[in-house]
Order: C-alpha cells, then sequence, then structure tokens
C-alpha cells in the first residue's frame, strides 16, 4: 500500500513515470496534512492557561480531525486503485459486439466511481475546513499559523480532488449525472476557495505590525 511507504518512498513513487499515485492521491494527502495539523492545534490548547474554557471544544475537534485523517489515508490508496480499476476495463476484450458492450458499460461504471472517490475526498476536506476555522480563531494563539497551513492544505485538497472528478466527467456518458456532479463540484470549489480567503485575510490583518 502507498501509505506504507516513506516519506521519501512516496514522493519517488509520485516522481516516476507511473501515473499513480497522482494528483488524486496528493489531494487526500493533503487532506491528510491538514487534518494533522488541526489535531495539532487542538492538542496544543487543550489544558493552556487562558483557554480553559474550550477544553472540550478542542477535544472533540482533535478526535474528528484524527479520524478525518484515517479516512484521508484511505483515501490516497483509494484514488490510486479507482485509477487502476479504470485501466483495467480498458484491456477487456473487444473483438465481438457483446464484448464491446460489457467493456463500454464496464468503462463507465470504473469511470463514475473514480469520480466519486475524489468527490468524497473533496466533501470531507471542504467539512473540515469549518473545523481549522474554529482551532485558528479560538485555539492556542502561538499556532494560528499552523491553523492556516491546515486551512491553505484543506483547500489544496479540495480544488485537486475536484480537478480529478471533472476529468473523469468528460468521458461519462450518463448527462443527467454528470450535469448532477459538475454543478456540486463548481458550487463546492467556490466555497471552499472563499473559506480560505476569509480566514487568511482576518488572521494576516491580527498579525500585522
Amino acid at each position: 500500500m502507498l501509505v506504507d511507504s516513506t516519506v521519501i518512498g512516496f514522493l519517488d513513487k509520485v516522481a516516476g513515470n507511473d501515473p499513480v499515485p497522482g494528483g488524486g492521491s496528493i489531494a487526500a494527502l493533503n487532506g491528510a496534512i491538514a487534518s494533522s495539523l488541526t489535531a495539532m492545534v487542538a492538542g496544543l490548547t487543550i489544558g493552556k492557561k487562558g483557554y480553559e474554557g474550550r477544553t472540550e471544544l478542542m477535544e472533540r475537534i482533535q478526535k474528528t480531525a484524527l479520524d478525518n485523517k484515517e479516512e484521508f489515508i484511505k483515501d490516497v490508496d483509494r484514488d490510486s486503485e479507482a485509477y487502476d480499476q479504470v485501466f483495467s476495463c480498458f484491456k477487456m476484450p473487444k473483438l465481438t459486439a457483446d464484448e464491446k458492450e460489457a467493456r463500454s458499460a464496464a468503462i463507465q461504471a470504473a469511470t463514475k466511481y473514480a469520480a466519486e472517490v475524489p468527490l468524497t475526498v473533496a466533501r470531507r476536506a471542504y467539512n473540515l475546513m469549518d473545523l481549522i476555522a474554529d482551532v485558528a480563531r479560538l485555539g492556542n494563539k502561538n499556532a494560528v499559523t499552523d491553523a492556516c497551513v491546515a486551512m491553505m492544505s484543506a483547500r489544496s485538497a479540495v480544488v485537486g480532488a475536484l480537478m480529478n472528478v471533472r476529468i473523469n466527467l468528460c468521458s461519462l456518458k450518463d448527462r443527467s449525472y454528470v450535469l448532477k456532479m459538475q454543478n456540486e463540484v463548481d458550487a463546492l470549489e467556490q466555497r471552499a476557495c472563499a473559506k480560505e480567503k476569509e480566514l487568511l485575510n482576518d488572521i494576516n490583518q491580527e498579525l500585522k505590525l
């Protein structure tokens, strides 16, 4: 599994000539990084003087962030496996009309799955952004920039995953499915970018000398 690699080993695989792990796996990795940083900031707030009234909130955020981290880690491999499924369908026989029909149906089904995996990543990363905003504004002020990096990583996870949704939608024949997915993708991207911008603008104002 990709997630069992060392950091250097994983990056070497990304830098190699194989198509996986690619952008979808990296988007999921960004989600895992965002989750980890969120948990860290929450942990740095728990038990600290001046933040006693926020312990319960930070403990809840920490747990949710760690749960998200585990799912994003799984998504690193899920995305690569989804690509492999599509690729394997293209290797199916296509000599007869029945074989062509079966191959086409398999490709379409696998491509839908390949679109849904990164969409799940994008949705989860977007939802994480609310937790990140909370730890940035209510958590340990000494770690506020860590929270901002978490927000940037989460936004990268959303936008990167959605790019992978879009490229798979281009290959689908089910136009109603494509339109429904496209509408969600466009709205999700706009909301994620707005969330990131709002937080970074606020924190940058606070950090001005």
